[in-house]
């Protein structure tokens, strides 16, 4: 499968926040997430595990009470059912890997 990012649409998902569903199956999902300043990912957790990238920009990044400012090229691991959040400290893009895909996305 080859998708396209200048294909993809850009969903809303909260102020400041946009994301695009790159390439995915059932066991595996890529999503671009772009944030502007002080835009706020907030604090949740699923049943997936997840791989983060830092695309550009930079974040406050909170996995279960642990914070750590991440940059362009730091990737972050969260396990299952980790409570986590994040805060955009500039225009930021963050790639995300979620593994099984996240059918609430398609939906």
């Amino acid at each position: 499968m080859f998708v396209k990012n200048i294909d993809t649409i850009s969903q809303p998902c909260g102020d400041g926040v946009t994301r695009k569903i790159l390439a995915h199956d059932g066991g595996l999902m890529m999503v671009e997430v772009s944030f502007n300043k002080g835009a706020v990912g907030e604090v949740h957790k699923h049943p997936h595990e997840q791989i983060s990238y830092i695309a550009s920009g930079s974040f406050e990044f909170d996995i279960a009470g642990n914070k750590k400012i991440v940059e362009k090229g730091d990737s972050i691991y969260i396990p299952k059912d980790a409570a986590h959040g994040v805060l955009a400290l500039e225009d930021s893009v963050i790639v995300d890997v979620f593994t099984p895909q996240r059918e609430d996305f398609l939906n």
